[in-house]
């Protein structure tokens, strides 16, 4: 059990009000700091990031932008439009820029590939990324492939293609890795399924986390996204703001039938990026910062597998297996996720989620994200003391606040 004081209670009846009012995703740092000034936060292990790739990001945007006076530039001039964006990413996917479409972040792109191309059915796993099933249009019907708790939520591949053939929906989902559980779909079994099921309209592989997967002990980056062409069905979603730390920015693409693609050019996504995301992606494709990229990727690999182990050593919980950035946790011993949550906040400074707006999860559950080394130290020992109700022994550095 949880305990308030009760002025923390105060508190935790306003962050309750507060992620009502966000609905199915988490308010942001922004809107804490309006709405709730009296709350502290030293770590965000909600929204789910890099932060090293951040610093990546802006020792960059420091040097080439910033301090050579291009700020002005950016700022004042239009974006390309999206297919001249398309080329630059293009050259450096090594996918042909007529199957890229650029995105104002992936949610724009979930939505604009499920309102037009989605007609008759969609089967969504879950639990799964809320959007996918909350931007289907009136009179598609959504069928719901319910993830056995018993697996750790992961994907059965053999029921899966099974329970499609049954439905026959115009259009599948899989996230890869999935959102909230991290459960990974080995490239193998994943091309096994566009190959049984190659009567689907649309299979959308949404690969938002595969910067933190891996399938060797290099942990080289594995991707389908240069499939497209073999599978004129498959649509690629990729997110930067979780590998690269850039939420902010809003950047995301899609790789897709090049026909899809000219259909969204032609209605209303001509010119849908701003110049700082137009930045970002011309940055992402210079070698020099691809390679500097990936050694910050590999360390927070390795520090984010140091943290899941740290963290599956904690009493009265559950870590459920991950290949992602993140952990989904089951509370035990008669904790709710909502106080949970609360406390960590309102005692601790740290920031996480809620898994109770998730539909197809049974029990009470949370999502913590991988931080910095020294952040990881500050959530083990707060959450630690938390569910022991103990003061935290824990010295908060300056790399922490």
């Amino acid at each position: 059990m949880i305990n308030f004081t009760s002025s923390e209670l105060k508190i935790a009846k306003k962050l309750e009000l507060l992620k009502a009012q966000a609905g199915s995703h988490s308010p942001s740092i922004i809107t804490f700091k309006q709405k709730l000034p009296e709350i502290k936060i030293k770590v965000d292990a909600c929204f789910l990031s890099n932060p090293y790739a951040t610093d990546l990001f802006i020792e960059y945007f420091d040097k080439e932008i910033l301090r050579n006076g291009k700020i002005r530039e950016l700022l004042e001039c239009y974006p390309s439009q999206n297919s001249v964006i398309a080329e630059t990413l293009g050259a450096f996917l090594n996918i042909n820029p007529l199957n890229i479409f650029i995105g104002n972040g992936a949610i724009e792109i979930i939505q604009a590939v499920i309102h037009n191309f989605t007609i008759r059915k969609i089967m969504i796993n879950i639990p799964t990324f809320s959007s996918y099933y909350e931007y289907v249009k009136a009179g598609v019907e959504v069928v719901y492939n319910n993830l056995d708790k018993g697996n750790s939520y992961d994907l059965d591949v053999r029921e899966y293609i099974d329970s499609v053939k049954l439905h026959r929906p115009d259009t599948i989902v899989l996230i890869n890795p999935n959102n909230p559980n991290g459960g990974y779909t080995r490239i193998a079994d994943v091309q096994m399924i566009l190959e049984e099921l190659c009567f689907v309209t649309n299979i959308i592989i949404d690969e938002s986390f595969i910067h933190f997967a891996y399938e060797n002990e290099a942990f080289q980056l594995v991707s389908l996204s240069h499939l497209v062409e073999k599978y004129p069905n498959l649509i690629v979603i990729k997110s930067m703001s979780k590998d690269f730390g850039v939420a902010g920015i809003r950047a995301g693409y899609g790789i897709m039938n090049a026909k899809y693609v000219e259909q969204l050019l032609s209605n209303g996504y001509l010119w849908n990026s701003n110049g700082l995301a137009e930045y970002f992606f011309r940055l992402y494709t210079d070698k020099d910062f691809a390679l500097k990229y990936d050694r910050v990727r590999i360390r927070y690999i390795v520090e984010t597998l140091e943290f899941i182990e740290q963290l599956k050593e904690l009493p009265h919980i559950k870590v459920y297996p991950s290949m992602a950035n993140f952990v989904l946790i089951e509370l035990k011993d008669g904790m709710k996720s909502a106080d949970f949550v609360s406390k960590l906040l309102i005692s601790y400074g740290i920031y996480i989620r809620t898994c109770d707006d998730k539909i197809g999860l049974q029990g009470e559950f949370i999502r913590l994200a991988s931080r910095s080394k020294a952040e990881n130290e500050y959530i083990i020992a707060s959450i630690s003391a938390c569910i022991l109700e103990k003061p935290v022994s824990y010295l908060v550095n300056e790399t922490v606040d």
